[in-house]
Protein backbone atom coordinates (compact mmCIF):
# COMPACT_ATOMS: atom_id res chain seq x y z
CA UNK A 1 0.00 0.00 0.00
CA UNK A 2 1.17 3.44 -1.03
CA UNK A 3 0.69 6.24 1.25
CA UNK A 4 1.23 9.80 0.30
CA UNK A 5 3.87 12.23 1.98
CA UNK A 6 2.40 13.22 5.34
CA UNK A 7 1.31 17.50 5.63
CA UNK A 8 2.74 20.42 7.00
CA UNK A 9 2.76 23.88 7.23
CA UNK A 10 3.38 25.49 4.32
CA UNK A 11 1.55 22.41 1.95
CA UNK A 12 -0.05 23.48 -0.80
CA UNK A 13 -3.93 21.97 -1.09
CA UNK A 14 -6.41 22.26 -3.23
CA UNK A 15 -10.31 22.31 -2.92
CA UNK A 16 -12.74 20.55 -5.49
CA UNK A 17 -16.20 20.00 -6.09
CA UNK A 18 -16.31 16.75 -8.25
CA UNK A 19 -19.98 16.01 -7.20
CA UNK A 20 -23.08 18.13 -5.72
CA UNK A 21 -22.68 21.60 -6.07
CA UNK A 22 -21.89 24.05 -2.78
CA UNK A 23 -22.57 27.39 -1.68
CA UNK A 24 -19.69 29.41 -2.02
CA UNK A 25 -19.44 30.40 1.41
CA UNK A 26 -18.92 27.33 3.05
CA UNK A 27 -16.68 26.26 0.78
CA UNK A 28 -14.63 29.90 0.74
CA UNK A 29 -14.71 29.70 4.95
CA UNK A 30 -13.53 25.76 4.04
CA UNK A 31 -10.70 27.56 2.46
CA UNK A 32 -10.09 29.95 5.37
CA UNK A 33 -9.99 27.14 7.83
CA UNK A 34 -7.46 25.21 6.04
CA UNK A 35 -5.00 28.60 5.67
CA UNK A 36 -5.78 29.19 9.67
CA UNK A 37 -3.91 25.39 9.84
CA UNK A 38 -0.70 26.60 8.01
CA UNK A 39 -1.66 25.53 4.31
CA UNK A 40 -1.78 27.15 0.82
CA UNK A 41 -5.18 26.61 -0.87
CA UNK A 42 -6.25 26.34 -4.25
CA UNK A 43 -9.75 26.07 -4.79
CA UNK A 44 -10.78 24.83 -8.56
CA UNK A 45 -12.09 27.29 -10.74
CA UNK A 46 -15.16 25.76 -11.02
CA UNK A 47 -16.19 24.88 -7.46
CA UNK A 48 -18.93 27.15 -7.26
CA UNK A 49 -20.38 26.10 -11.02
CA UNK A 50 -24.00 24.88 -10.89
CA UNK A 51 -25.33 22.90 -13.63
CA UNK A 52 -28.63 21.12 -11.70
CA UNK A 53 -27.58 19.62 -8.91
CA UNK A 54 -24.37 19.06 -10.19
CA UNK A 55 -21.11 21.65 -9.77
CA UNK A 56 -20.76 22.36 -13.51
CA UNK A 57 -20.54 20.38 -15.76
CA UNK A 58 -19.24 17.00 -15.79
CA UNK A 59 -15.88 18.31 -17.91
CA UNK A 60 -15.69 21.39 -15.44
CA UNK A 61 -15.59 19.58 -12.90
CA UNK A 62 -13.59 17.01 -14.24
CA UNK A 63 -11.23 19.74 -15.95
CA UNK A 64 -10.52 21.39 -11.98
CA UNK A 65 -10.02 17.37 -10.39
CA UNK A 66 -7.57 16.51 -13.24
CA UNK A 67 -5.61 19.96 -12.67
CA UNK A 68 -5.11 19.30 -9.02
CA UNK A 69 -4.16 15.52 -9.68
CA UNK A 70 -1.83 16.69 -12.07
CA UNK A 71 -0.08 19.71 -10.19
CA UNK A 72 2.67 18.17 -8.39
CA UNK A 73 2.74 20.73 -5.43
CA UNK A 74 -0.49 20.19 -4.64
CA UNK A 75 -0.50 17.80 -1.34
CA UNK A 76 -4.05 16.84 -0.60
CA UNK A 77 -7.04 17.27 -2.54
CA UNK A 78 -10.31 18.50 0.02
CA UNK A 79 -13.91 17.75 -1.23
CA UNK A 80 -16.58 20.23 -0.85
CA UNK A 81 -19.07 17.81 -0.56
CA UNK A 82 -20.59 14.56 -1.83
CA UNK A 83 -24.07 14.25 -3.18
CA UNK A 84 -24.05 12.71 -6.69
CA UNK A 85 -21.87 13.15 -9.83
CA UNK A 86 -18.15 11.92 -8.54
CA UNK A 87 -18.47 8.74 -10.37
CA UNK A 88 -19.13 10.59 -13.92
CA UNK A 89 -16.10 12.85 -12.66
CA UNK A 90 -13.75 10.31 -12.28
CA UNK A 91 -15.01 8.25 -16.14
CA UNK A 92 -13.24 11.53 -17.37
CA UNK A 93 -10.16 11.46 -15.58
CA UNK A 94 -6.47 10.54 -16.06
CA UNK A 95 -4.57 9.65 -13.17
CA UNK A 96 -1.09 8.46 -14.63
CA UNK A 97 0.44 11.37 -13.26
CA UNK A 98 -1.42 11.15 -9.80
CA UNK A 99 0.27 7.41 -9.63
CA UNK A 100 3.70 8.84 -9.77
CA UNK A 101 3.23 10.79 -6.93
CA UNK A 102 0.12 10.20 -4.98
CA UNK A 103 -1.50 12.81 -2.95
CA UNK A 104 -4.12 12.45 -0.32
CA UNK A 105 -7.83 12.47 -1.47
CA UNK A 106 -10.03 13.37 1.93
CA UNK A 107 -13.99 13.24 1.50
CA UNK A 108 -16.72 10.72 2.65
CA UNK A 109 -20.46 9.92 0.93
CA UNK A 110 -20.27 10.25 -2.57
CA UNK A 111 -16.45 10.16 -2.17
CA UNK A 112 -16.51 6.67 -1.76
CA UNK A 113 -15.89 6.93 -5.46
CA UNK A 114 -12.64 7.53 -5.00
CA UNK A 115 -11.84 5.90 -2.29
CA UNK A 116 -13.30 2.63 -4.21
CA UNK A 117 -10.71 3.28 -7.12
CA UNK A 118 -7.79 4.27 -4.85
CA UNK A 119 -8.10 0.86 -3.07
CA UNK A 120 -8.07 -0.66 -6.43
CA UNK A 121 -4.55 0.62 -6.86
CA UNK A 122 -3.35 0.17 -3.76
CA UNK A 123 -3.12 4.04 -2.84
CA UNK A 124 -4.45 5.41 1.07
CA UNK A 125 -6.69 7.66 1.11
CA UNK A 126 -9.16 9.59 4.09
CA UNK A 127 -12.45 9.12 4.63
CA UNK A 128 -13.06 12.46 6.64
CA UNK A 129 -15.15 15.84 6.77
CA UNK A 130 -15.67 18.11 4.12
CA UNK A 131 -15.99 21.60 4.25
CA UNK A 132 -19.40 22.40 5.46
CA UNK A 133 -18.20 20.23 8.91
CA UNK A 134 -14.44 22.12 9.37
CA UNK A 135 -16.52 23.68 12.18
CA UNK A 136 -19.44 24.13 14.21
CA UNK A 137 -21.12 27.80 15.64
CA UNK A 138 -17.72 29.08 14.75
CA UNK A 139 -15.37 26.70 16.32
CA UNK A 140 -13.45 23.50 15.00
CA UNK A 141 -14.97 20.23 15.38
CA UNK A 142 -13.38 17.53 16.63
CA UNK A 143 -13.52 15.62 13.26
CA UNK A 144 -11.71 18.55 11.63
CA UNK A 145 -8.95 18.78 14.39
CA UNK A 146 -8.60 14.82 14.14
CA UNK A 147 -8.28 15.02 10.35
CA UNK A 148 -5.60 17.85 10.51
CA UNK A 149 -3.31 15.44 12.99
CA UNK A 150 -3.89 11.82 10.54
CA UNK A 151 -2.69 14.28 7.61
CA UNK A 152 0.45 15.56 9.87
CA UNK A 153 1.44 11.99 10.45
CA UNK A 154 -0.42 10.53 13.91
CA UNK A 155 -1.87 7.51 13.94
CA UNK A 156 -5.48 7.55 15.39
CA UNK A 157 -7.11 4.88 17.50
CA UNK A 158 -10.65 4.65 18.48
CA UNK A 159 -12.56 3.26 21.39
CA UNK A 160 -16.34 2.47 20.99
CA UNK A 161 -18.98 1.97 22.93
CA UNK A 162 -20.03 -1.81 22.97
CA UNK A 163 -22.82 -2.79 20.89
CA UNK A 164 -25.55 -5.92 21.76
CA UNK A 165 -24.91 -6.84 18.33
CA UNK A 166 -21.30 -6.99 18.16
CA UNK A 167 -19.88 -10.33 17.89
CA UNK A 168 -16.52 -10.69 19.66
CA UNK A 169 -13.06 -11.38 18.38
CA UNK A 170 -9.22 -9.98 16.95
CA UNK A 171 -9.14 -9.15 13.67
CA UNK A 172 -6.18 -7.48 11.19
CA UNK A 173 -7.19 -6.65 7.85
CA UNK A 174 -6.77 -3.77 5.37
CA UNK A 175 -9.36 -0.95 6.10
CA UNK A 176 -11.67 -0.20 3.05
CA UNK A 177 -15.56 0.61 2.57
CA UNK A 178 -17.52 3.75 3.01
CA UNK A 179 -20.76 4.37 2.01
CA UNK A 180 -22.90 1.63 1.44
CA UNK A 181 -24.78 3.21 -1.62
CA UNK A 182 -22.08 3.61 -3.24
CA UNK A 183 -20.49 0.54 -3.00
CA UNK A 184 -23.29 -1.13 -4.11
CA UNK A 185 -23.28 0.84 -7.49
CA UNK A 186 -19.87 -0.01 -8.26
CA UNK A 187 -20.47 -3.46 -8.19
CA UNK A 188 -19.40 -5.33 -11.50
CA UNK A 189 -17.25 -2.26 -12.27
CA UNK A 190 -13.40 -1.99 -11.83
CA UNK A 191 -14.15 0.24 -9.04
CA UNK A 192 -16.28 -2.98 -7.12
CA UNK A 193 -14.43 -4.06 -3.94
CA UNK A 194 -12.07 -6.42 -3.68
CA UNK A 195 -13.09 -8.85 -0.17
CA UNK A 196 -9.89 -10.79 0.62
CA UNK A 197 -7.85 -9.57 3.35
CA UNK A 198 -10.21 -6.67 3.89
CA UNK A 199 -12.04 -5.00 7.04
CA UNK A 200 -15.10 -3.43 5.65
CA UNK A 201 -16.28 0.39 6.98
CA UNK A 202 -20.13 0.87 6.04
CA UNK A 203 -22.79 3.63 6.53
CA UNK A 204 -24.92 5.46 4.84
CA UNK A 205 -28.04 7.96 4.89
CA UNK A 206 -31.42 8.54 3.90
CA UNK A 207 -32.23 4.99 2.60
CA UNK A 208 -35.45 2.95 2.98
CA UNK A 209 -34.80 -0.56 5.41
CA UNK A 210 -35.28 -2.42 2.76
CA UNK A 211 -33.04 -0.58 0.26
CA UNK A 212 -30.62 -1.58 2.82
CA UNK A 213 -31.59 -5.16 2.85
CA UNK A 214 -31.22 -5.10 -0.59
CA UNK A 215 -27.82 -3.53 -0.75
CA UNK A 216 -26.85 -6.53 2.24
CA UNK A 217 -28.14 -8.90 -0.34
CA UNK A 218 -26.00 -7.77 -2.83
CA UNK A 219 -22.79 -8.11 -1.29
CA UNK A 220 -23.80 -11.54 0.73
CA UNK A 221 -25.28 -12.95 -2.83
CA UNK A 222 -21.44 -11.92 -4.34
CA UNK A 223 -19.36 -13.30 -1.86
CA UNK A 224 -17.85 -10.16 -0.26
CA UNK A 225 -19.58 -10.46 2.99
CA UNK A 226 -18.42 -14.09 3.31
CA UNK A 227 -14.67 -13.11 2.51
CA UNK A 228 -14.12 -10.00 4.56
CA UNK A 229 -12.16 -10.22 7.40
CA UNK A 230 -14.21 -8.04 10.12
CA UNK A 231 -16.96 -5.23 9.56
CA UNK A 232 -17.41 -2.03 10.97
CA UNK A 233 -20.51 -0.40 10.85
CA UNK A 234 -20.90 3.57 11.49
CA UNK A 235 -24.04 6.22 11.17
CA UNK A 236 -27.06 4.70 9.07
CA UNK A 237 -28.54 8.08 9.40
CA UNK A 238 -32.67 8.96 8.67
CA UNK A 239 -33.28 5.52 7.53
CA UNK A 240 -37.27 5.41 6.13
CA UNK A 241 -39.58 2.90 6.34
CA UNK A 242 -42.82 2.30 3.86
CA UNK A 243 -46.22 2.11 4.57
CA UNK A 244 -45.91 -1.56 6.12
CA UNK A 245 -42.96 -1.13 8.03
CA UNK A 246 -39.80 -3.91 7.15
CA UNK A 247 -39.57 -4.84 10.75
CA UNK A 248 -36.32 -4.49 10.90
CA UNK A 249 -33.38 -1.34 11.59
CA UNK A 250 -30.54 -0.99 9.51
CA UNK A 251 -28.11 -2.36 12.35
CA UNK A 252 -30.58 -5.35 12.89
CA UNK A 253 -30.64 -6.06 8.60
CA UNK A 254 -26.75 -6.10 8.63
CA UNK A 255 -26.42 -8.31 11.56
CA UNK A 256 -28.35 -10.61 9.93
CA UNK A 257 -26.90 -10.99 6.62
CA UNK A 258 -23.79 -11.76 8.71
CA UNK A 259 -24.84 -14.26 10.98
CA UNK A 260 -23.54 -17.55 9.45
CA UNK A 261 -19.52 -15.93 9.39
CA UNK A 262 -17.14 -15.96 12.11
CA UNK A 263 -15.20 -12.72 11.93
CA UNK A 264 -15.60 -9.55 14.74
CA UNK A 265 -18.39 -7.08 14.10
CA UNK A 266 -18.19 -3.56 15.59
CA UNK A 267 -21.62 -1.51 15.45
CA UNK A 268 -22.03 2.16 16.03
CA UNK A 269 -18.12 4.09 14.97
CA UNK A 270 -18.65 7.44 14.80
CA UNK A 271 -18.46 7.71 11.55
CA UNK A 272 -20.56 9.05 8.69
CA UNK A 273 -23.12 11.30 7.85
CA UNK A 274 -23.47 13.17 11.49
CA UNK A 275 -21.01 14.44 13.90
CA UNK A 276 -18.44 13.49 15.50
CA UNK A 277 -17.22 11.96 11.88
CA UNK A 278 -14.01 10.33 13.03
CA UNK A 279 -11.57 10.10 9.95
CA UNK A 280 -10.59 7.08 8.78
CA UNK A 281 -7.24 6.12 7.13
CA UNK A 282 -8.88 3.81 4.12
CA UNK A 283 -5.93 1.12 2.77
CA UNK A 284 -4.28 1.40 6.32
CA UNK A 285 -3.90 -1.82 8.12
CA UNK A 286 -6.05 -1.88 11.43
CA UNK A 287 -6.63 -3.84 14.51
CA UNK A 288 -10.60 -4.66 15.54
CA UNK A 289 -10.44 -5.95 19.54
CA UNK A 290 -13.54 -6.55 20.40
CA UNK A 291 -14.75 -7.53 23.78
CA UNK A 292 -17.97 -8.05 25.93
CA UNK A 293 -16.44 -5.01 27.53
CA UNK A 294 -14.48 -2.79 25.13
CA UNK A 295 -14.11 -2.50 21.47
CA UNK A 296 -11.02 -0.83 20.03
CA UNK A 297 -9.77 0.03 16.55
CA UNK A 298 -6.26 0.86 16.05
CA UNK A 299 -3.91 1.59 13.13
CA UNK A 300 -1.14 -0.47 13.20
Amino acid sequence: MKFPSKLGPGDKVAIISPAGKIDRQIAERGGELLRQQGFRVEIGAHAFDKDGMFAGSDFSRAADMQKALDDKSIKAIFFTRGGYGSLRTHLLLNWSSFFKKPKWLVGFSDITVFHAYLSRHNIASVHGVMTAWFEQNEVFTESFLQLMELLKGEKLDYLVNPNELNRNGVVSGILTGGNLSIIQSLRGTPLDISPKGKILFIEDINEHHYHIDRMIMNLKAGGVLKQISGLVVGYFTVMKDEETPFGKNAYQIIREAVAPYKYPLVFGLQSGHELPNYPLLMGSKILLDVSENKVIIKTL
